[in-house]
C-alpha cells in the first residue's frame, strides 16, 4: 500500500470518526406548541436558537385549538411516559397540576440557588403561577388576558364610542346590525361551548359585580350574582345580539368569525390580534381593542390567561431542554414574539419597548389590563371546578336550563367539590 493511499484512508477514517462524534453530540428536542398561538412564528424563534447552538436540532409539534384539546393530548402523552416529547406549552392553569402529577421537572438547578430572584423578572402573577412549594415548575412563554375587540370602522361610521358597560354594548350592537342590514353580521361573539373559555365567560360579569368564587381555597359563591351573570349572556342570545347557536362557539371560532368580518364585538385573547392584522384578514386595519365592559355600576374585569413552558419528566434531554426553555422565556424572545406574533410580554419592560409599541401600539395600554386581570379559582381541584362552570354555562346558553336553574345546579355541584 502506498503512502498516499495510506494517508487517504487515515483521513477518511478520521473524517468518519469526527462525523460520528458530531452526530452523537447533537441533541434533538421535540416541542409541542398549540395551533392557536402562532407556531409559524415560534418556529422562527427556534431557528434563531439553532443558529446559535449548532449541536441542537428542534422539531415542532402542533395541535389543539382549545386548552382542553391540548390538555387531553398532553395528558395522554404524559400518562404513557412518552420520552419523544421534551417540551410543552401549558395553559397557565396547568403547571401546578402537571408538577403534582410528576410530569414535569423543576428549573431550580438551572436557575441557580436564588430561583426566587430569577422569577422576579416576570410579571408577579406568572411568577406565582409557576412556583409551587418553592420549586419553579415552568417558565412563562407569554402573558394573556381577555379583551374586547371591535370593528373600529363600523363604530366610527355610526358615531358610536366603544362601550364601557354590557348594556352599552347591546345597544350599540342592535343599532349597527339594524343599520347595516347584513344578515351575516353578528353583534357579539364569545365562548359558549363547554370549554375553558366558558369559565371566563361566566366570571367576567360575576367579577365585575365585585364577587369572588373561591377565597382561601373555600367556596364563596354568590348565587344572585351567578344568576345575573348567566342571564346577561342568555339575554344576548334571546335579543339577537349573539347568534342562537353560541353554545357551539369555541375560542378560535370567535376569532375566525371576527376575522372574516362577520362580528361587530368579540371577546377573545391577545393571540387574535396578530391574526386580525394578517394579509388575508377581512378586518385588517379596522380593529379596535379596549377593556371588557363592566356590568352597570360595577368595575371592568378581565380573565387572566397566559401560557408556560414545561419540560417533560420523561425527556431524555432534560438539561438541554431546560436551557432551551430559558432562552424561549427570555426578554429577547418575548420582544420577538410581541413584534411578530402580537403575543403579550411576560416582562414589564417589554411593553414599553419602542419596537414593540411601534409594531403593536395597543400593547402600551395592555399592560394595566394584564396586571389587574383576575385569576381563575386557585384550588387543587380546579379541573372539577372548571368542568362544573363551563358545562353549566353551555347548558344555559343552549336553553337546557334557565339562569336560575343553572346557578342552583352550579352552587350545589361546587359545594360538593369545595367543602
Amino acid at each position: 500500500m502506498t503512502l498516499k493511499t495510506t494517508m487517504t484512508l487515515l483521513l477518511a477514517g478520521a473524517a468518519m470518526t469526527l462525523s460520528a462524534s458530531v452526530a452523537s453530540a447533537q441533541t434533538n428536542l421535540r416541542v409541542f406548541v398549540s395551533s392557536q398561538h402562532r407556531p409559524d412564528v415560534w418556529r422562527k424563534a427556534f431557528d434563531m436558537y439553532e443558529a446559535k447552538n449548532a449541536n441542537v436540532k428542534v422539531t415542532i409539534e402542533t395541535g389543539g385549538n382549545t386548552s382542553e384539546q391540548q390538555a387531553q393530548y398532553l395528558n395522554t402523552v404524559m400518562t404513557a411516559k412518552d420520552s419523544s416529547l421534551d417540551i410543552m406549552i401549558l395553559d397557565v392553569i396547568r403547571p401546578a397540576q402537571y408538577a403534582a402529577a410528576g410530569w414535569t421537572v423543576p428549573f431550580n438547578d438551572v436557575l441557580g440557588n436564588d430561583a426566587a430572584s430569577a422569577m422576579k423578572r416576570y410579571l408577579p402573577a406568572y411568577a406565582e403561577a409557576n412556583t409551587v412549594d418553592g420549586k419553579v415548575v415552568a417558565l412563562p412563554a407569554f402573558a394573556d388576558a381577555m379583551f374586547l375587540y371591535y370593528r373600529k370602522d363600523l363604530l366610527e361610521k355610526h358615531g358610536i364610542q366603544p362601550p364601557q358597560t354590557w348594556d352599552e354594548l347591546a345597544a350599540a350592537a342592535k343599532k349597527v346590525t339594524e343599520a347595516e342590514k347584513d344578515p351575516n353580521l353578528q353583534g357579539l361573539s364569545f365562548q359558549g361551548k363547554a370549554i375553558e373559555g366558558a369559565v371566563c365567560t361566566f366570571l367576567l360579569p360575576y367579577w365585575s359585580m365585585g364577587k369572588q368564587l373561591v377565597s382561601d381555597g373555600k367556596l364563596s359563591f354568590d348565587k344572585g350574582a351567578a344568576v345575573k351573570s348567566l342571564k346577561l349572556w342568555k339575554d344576548f342570545v334571546d335579543q339577537g345580539v349573539a347568534k342562537k347557536n353560541i353554545a357551539e362557539v369555541a375560542t378560535d371560532d370567535t376569532r375566525k368569525e371576527f376575522q372574516a368580518g362577520n362580528v361587530l364585538f368579540a371577546v377573545n385573547w391577545s393571540y387574535a390580534w396578530g391574526q386580525f392584522q394578517g394579509a388575508e384578514s377581512a378586518v385588517k386595519d379596522k380593529v379596535g381593542v379596549v377593556k371588557l365592559p363592566a356590568v352597570q355600576g360595577g368595575q371592568p374585569a378581565s380573565c387572566l390567561g397566559g401560557w408556560e413552558w414545561g419540560v417533560s419528566a420523561y425527556s431524555n434531554n432534560k438539561t438541554e431542554a431546560q436551557k432551551f426553555v430559558q432562552y424561549l422565556s427570555s426578554p429577547e424572545v418575548s420582544e420577538f414574539m410581541a413584534i411578530n406574533a402580537a403575543l403579550l410580554p411576560q416582562f414589564t419592560e417589554v411593553y414599553t419597548d419602542a419596537d414593540v409599541t411601534k409594531a403593536v401600539p395597543w400593547f402600551a395600554n395592555a399592560r394595566p389590563v394584564v396586571e389587574t386581570a383576575k385569576a381563575r379559582p386557585v384550588t387543587p381541584r380546579y379541573n372539577e371546578v372548571s368542568e362544573i362552570i363551563r358545562t353549566t354555562v353551555n347548558g344555559v346558553l343552549a336553553g337546557q336550563s334557565t339562569p336560575e336553574e343553572g346557578a342552583t345546579q352550579m352552587e350545589g355541584r361546587l359545594r360538593r367539590v369545595l367543602r
